[in-house]
C-alpha cells in the first residue's frame, strides 16, 4: 500500500492510498476533489473507497464530486456521524476493521475534537514495516485538535489510545500545524532536548516549504505535550497535580496561544 500526501485548501492534507497490484485507490478525508482526481489520473487508478475521520467540511468537501466521478465508491465514517457525512454508507465503531490492498485497518473511536471522530490504524504486516495511523484532527504533529464537541476527559482517553500504538507507527494527521504546535510546546517543555532538536528541524523544513508529515508515535511521545500529560515537568509547568488537570490546562493555554 502506497500513501500519497496531497496538500489541499490552505493547510489540509488528503491521503490517497494506492494498491499497485490492482491499481485501485482509497482516499482519507478528501477536503476537495481536484487533488484526488489529479493523482488518480496520474496513477490511472480507480477510486473504490473514501475513509472519513469526521464530519467537518474541510475533511469531507470532496466526497460529492468524487462520487460523481466514481459512482461505486463506498463512503466510510464513524457511526456517531450518521447524517453528517454526505453519502456515508458504512458506519464504523470501535474495534471494527476495514481492508484495503493487502492491509487491514482497525477502527479507533477517538472523540474529543468532535463527538463522532474515528481513526484508522493499519498495523504492519512485517516486523520491519511501519504501521500507518490516519487520525484526522485528533492528534497533530506536536499538538492535538481543539475540543469543539467533546470534553478534556474524552480527548485524554482518545489520545491515550493513540499513545499506546507502537512507536514505529507513522502519523498522518489532517493539517500542517507542526511549527506553531512546537512553538507552543517550547513554552511548557522548553528544557526537552528532543523537542528543541525537532523544532529546529521543523523550522528549517518549513522555511523550505517542505511538509512535516508524517510524524511517528515514538517522536510524538518524546516531544508532543499533549501525549506527555503525566510528565512531572509538564504538570509543574501548568501547576497541576493530576493528569487530566494537566491536559485540560495545556489545551486551554494552547487555545489562547
Amino acid at each position: 500500500m502506497q500513501v500519497y500526501r496531497l496538500p489541499a485548501l490552505s493547510d489540509n492534507y488528503i491521503y490517497l492510498l494506492h494498491d499497485p497490484s490492482s491499481n485501485t485507490a482509497a482516499v482519507v478525508d478528501p477536503a476537495e476533489a481536484k487533488p484526488v482526481l489529479d493523482c488518480l489520473r496520474k496513477l490511472q487508478a480507480k477510486l473504490i473507497a473514501i475513509f472519513n475521520t469526521h464530519h467537518h467540511q474541510d475533511h469531507i468537501g470532496g466526497n460529492g464530486e468524487l462520487l460523481q466521478a466514481f459512482p461505486g465508491v463506498l463512503v466510510y465514517g464513524g457511526a456517531e456521524d450518521r447524517g453528517r457525512i454526505p453519502e456515508q454508507q458504512v458506519f464504523l465503531q470501535e474495534g471494527d476493521r476495514v481492508s484495503f490492498a493487502d492491509r487491514e485497518a482497525e477502527i479507533l473511536f477517538v472523540p474529543g475534537h468532535t463527538r463522532g471522530h474515528i481513526a484508522y490504524y493499519f498495523s504492519p504486516i512485517a516486523p520491519q514495516e511501519m504501521g500507518e495511523l490516519f487520525c484526522g484532527d485528533t492528534l497533530f504533529a506536536g499538538g492535538c485538535g481543539r475540543l469543539f464537541e467533546g470534553t478534556p476527559a474524552q480527548m485524554l482517553e482518545s489520545l491515550s489510545k493513540l499513545r499506546d500504538l507502537p512507536a514505529n507507527t507513522r502519523v498522518w494527521c489532517g493539517h500542517e500545524y507542526t511549527l506553531k504546535n512546537l512553538q507552543f510546546a517550547l513554552t511548557v517543555d522548553g528544557q526537552n532536548p528532543e523537542l528543541q532538536a525537532r523544532f529546529a528541524e521543523v523550522k528549517a523544513a518549513r522555511s523550505r516549504s517542505e511538509p512535516t508529515i508524517p510524524s511517528s508515535i515514538g517522536l510524538e511521545k518524546q516531544t508532543n505535550p499533549f501525549l506527555r500529560w503525566d510528565e512531572l515537568g509538564l504538570s509543574n509547568a501548568v501547576e497541576s497535580n493530576a493528569p487530566l488537570q494537566t491536559f485540560t490546562r495545556l489545551r486551554k493555554m494552547k487555545d489562547q496561544f
